[in-house]
């Protein structure tokens, strides 16, 4: 996969479902198929039947080789999943369909769920190459040129929906994490009620965003968070380090680098890079395709959170006191 294009919207996309044939029973057992799948633990289900059915559900498709976007996706996903709590396994189910099911096997899945320590109620999926192509295509997931193309690009949207009730939206997967899960939690849960006036995870306040922080915030916050403010240590967004003070850390020019080319400094076998590789659960930084430009705003969003939050301050004290003890 090569780019980053397409869904980055800030609202969920309600939409119906791709090819619906009049005469067919409405999101029912005769519009979708039942497709035979195998998850992490090498379990066969039917998606109809075993997956769906009756229940209100997120489904995507990833795979486990992809170095940009996958990754991201499983993460943000990954805090949606934490807000939701216990409903995620009981009232909600994510399902995670490979797109490369030569390579992803149940093993390769189940080391991938790990890795991103995801929890009960979440499963990943693969099976026939062309079953799930076939199910992409009626989910409205399948883009031609792009899905089939020569590339491994495909379309970055997700489809959360009730079967239930019929209620079905196409939402981007870098939506913001507290909108998707209050929509999985209320409105999806009845389409003819609204959703409750207490909504079932508050968003925090937003101040109005720089453009380095609307890149952080779309493109970084599913793995990374930016100090006590921001959700550090509550194990929301620990797949990556927390970046507060980071450039005061971390030389300009590596940092800059390693954020527009995580993967060749892999490749590189850059030390800083392995060590937090390895110290990351062997979590690749994805390669998220941001031009020079866009590493200088997030760099410099960094930088104005850590003035924000006194970090430089900080710092300054602790040196002035170690002077003073010498």
């Amino acid at each position: 996969m090569r780019r980053l294009s397409i869904w980055f919207g800030a609202a969920l996309l309600c939409c119906a479902l791709q090819g619906l044939a009049e005469d067919a029973t409405p999101w029912g057992a005769d519009y979708f198929p039942n497709t035979l799948l195998t998850d992490q633990d090498g379990r066969q289900v039917r998606f109809f039947d075993d997956l769906i059915k009756g229940k209100v559900v997120v489904v995507n498709f990833i795979f486990t080789g992809c170095g940009d976007s996958c990754p991201l996706e499983t993460a943000r996903l990954r805090q949606v999943q934490q807000l939701l709590g216990e409903r995620v396994g009981s009232d909600v189910f994510f399902y995670s369909i490979s797109i490369d099911p030569l390579s992803d096997t149940p093993q390769v899945l189940k080391a991938y769920a790990e890795r991103f320590k995801v929890g009960r109620g979440w499963r990943f999926l693969t099976g026939d190459k062309e079953q799930i192509d076939a199910l992409r295509r009626r989910l409205g997931l399948f883009i031609e040129g792009v899905d089939n193309g020569r590339s491994r690009d495909h379309n970055l949207s997700l489809i959360v929906g009730n079967q239930a009730t019929g209620r079905w939206m196409k939402a981007s997967p870098f939506e913001n994490p507290w909108i998707l899960a209050d929509q999985l939690a209320n409105s999806l849960q009845n389409w003819k009620a609204p959703s409750s006036e207490q909504s079932y995870v508050q968003a925090p306040d937003i101040r109005p965003p720089s453009s380095g922080e609307e890149l952080f915030r779309t493109r970084c916050a599913a793995c990374h968070s930016v100090g006590p403010e921001d959700g550090q240590g509550v194990g929301m967004r620990n797949v990556g380090p927390d970046l507060l003070g980071v450039t005061q850390r971390r030389d300009r020019a590596w940092l800059s680098r390693w954020i527009r080319e995580p993967d060749r400094m892999l490749a590189e076998r850059d030390a800083l890079a392995l060590t937090l590789f390895e110290q990351f659960n062997r979590v690749a930084m994805p390669n998220l395709r941001l031009s020079s430009d866009n590493t200088d705003s997030v760099l410099e969003f960094l930088e104005q959170e850590a003035r924000r939050q006194g970090v430089f301050e900080q710092a300054q004290a602790l040196d002035d006191e170690a002077a003073i003890a010498q």
